[in-house]
């Protein structure tokens, strides 16, 4: 099985740089996507042998996920079922045969760190919470731009970007706790070293020179490693200031 996860920073403008051919030709059986900023209705996407399942935001033209799957799974649900944390359709859960998958666009603390309380206090322990929730039902994978590097070597520049949102103590801690409740980050079980970025400023020549962060994740139950054979980043893949990750299991 072949998962996928990209952040799209708006699908409708991705898709006129290629998604389509993208999603068609990955060999994924499913691709959770963030930042779709759409409806539906706003979307005319049709990949044969995938059907697409939303959750939007209430807000137009923000934030939202969604999934396409090869295959519809048993059931699909919406947000973590806090009603003040799921207007912004942050949160989309598939549950399939032997686990949960889980897209997820963590809030962005903002350049002035306006939301991190919001985001230190109430969504991180909030969405931990769901998930750890989902664990005892059976395994979970969850995906997606979590916007924090967890450690020094996750961006580019740590000394001058550290307390700069996404890269803050609260942050980090927030997915340090993540680690200690037994959620595994993929990526590192197969690469230890740096240069490894998901998501580069818009500012010209960054994403050349490769000055970037690693802020998007595969993270798993540990019941699931037996199972998982790799993880990566697809770096070459354009359309979005991020660029999509995946993992395999057998």
């Amino acid at each position: 099985m072949k998962l996928i996860s990209w952040n799209v920073n708006g699908l409708r403008a991705c898709l006129k740089k290629g998604f389509a051919d993208f999603a068609a030709d990955s060999g994924a059986d499913i691709i959770c996507l963030q930042e779709v900023r759409a409806l539906p209705e706003q979307v005319d996407l049709d990949i044969p042998g995938y059907s697409m399942v939303w959750n939007p935001a209430l807000r137009k033209g923000y934030s939202g996920t969604a999934m396409l799957v090869k295959d519809l799974p048993r059931a699909v649900f919406p947000g973590m079922g806090v009603p003040e944390l799921d207007t912004e359709g942050r949160v989309l859960t598939a549950e399939l045969e032997d686990f949960f998958l889980v897209t997820v666009y963590t809030p962005n603390a903002q350049r002035e760190l306006t939301r991190l309380e919001y985001r230190a206090t109430q969504w991180d322990p909030t969405f931990l919470k769901f998930v750890r929730k989902l664990e005892k039902k059976k395994p979970v994978v969850f995906c997606g731009d979590l916007n924090v590097s967890h450690k020094e070597i996750d961006l580019a520049n740590p000394k001058s970007n550290r307390g700069n949102a996404g890269f803050t103590d609260e942050e980090r801690a927030g997915f340090d706790r993540i680690v200690k409740a037994g959620f595994i980050d993929t990526f590192r079980e197969f690469e230890e070293g740096g240069g490894h970025y998901t998501w580069w400023s818009n500012r010209p020549g960054v994403r050349q020179r490769n000055v970037g962060w690693r802020i998007d994740y595969f993270l798993i139950s540990s019941a699931l490693r037996p199972r998982l054979v790799s993880a990566t980043i697809l770096a070459d893949v354009l359309g979005s200031d991020h660029c999509p990750i995946a993992i395999e299991f057998d």
